[in-house]
C-alpha cells in the first residue's frame, strides 16, 4: 500500500483531515515501535511504503505498556482528544492489518497484549 492510500484510509476511518490522519500514523508507528521488539520493529518497518519507514521507532528493548498507556501517548503527541485518538490508532492498526503481509502483521502483534489485536479486528 502506498503512502498516500494509507493516509486516505486511516483519515476515512477515523474521521479526521488527511493533514490529521498523516500526524496519526506518524506518531502510532513511533509508540508501536517503542513497544516492539528492535526485530519484530524492523521486520514491520520493512514492509511499510517508504517514507514511513523512520516513523517506526526501533530500540533495543520495547517498553511495556497497555492499550490505554498507548492511546494517551499517541493523544499527547498529536494533540487529540483521547476518545479521537482511540478512533485514529483503531484506524491505523485496521489499515496497517491491510497495508502489510499477514506473516508481519501477526508477529508483531503477538508482542503485544490481545487489546491490541480486539482494537486491529473492531472496523474489519
Amino acid at each position: 500500500m502506498e503512502y498516500k492510500d494509507l493516509v486516505r484510509a486511516v483519515a476515512e476511518r477515523s474521521a479526521l483531515s488527511r493533514e490529521e490522519a498523516a500526524d496519526l500514523v506518524r506518531a502510532t508507528l513511533d509508540t508501536l515501535g517503542s513497544r516492539l521488539s528492535a526485530r519484530e520493529a524492523k521486520n514491520l518497518a520493512a514492509r511499510l511504503p517508504e517514507s514511513l519507514r523512520d516513523s517506526l521507532h526501533i530500540q533495543e528493548k520495547g517498553e511495556h505498556f497497555g492499550l490505554h498507556d498507548f492511546v494517551r501517548k499517541v493523544s499527547k503527541r498529536t494533540g487529540l482528544t483521547m476518545r479521537e485518538a482511540t478512533a485514529g490508532v483503531r484506524a491505523v492498526l485496521t489499515t496497517l492489518r491491510e497495508a502489510v503481509d499477514d506473516e508481519a502483521f501477526a508477529h508483531a502483534m503477538s508482542q503485544l497484549p490481545g487489546e491490541f489485536q480486539e482494537m486491529a479486528e473492531a472496523t474489519a
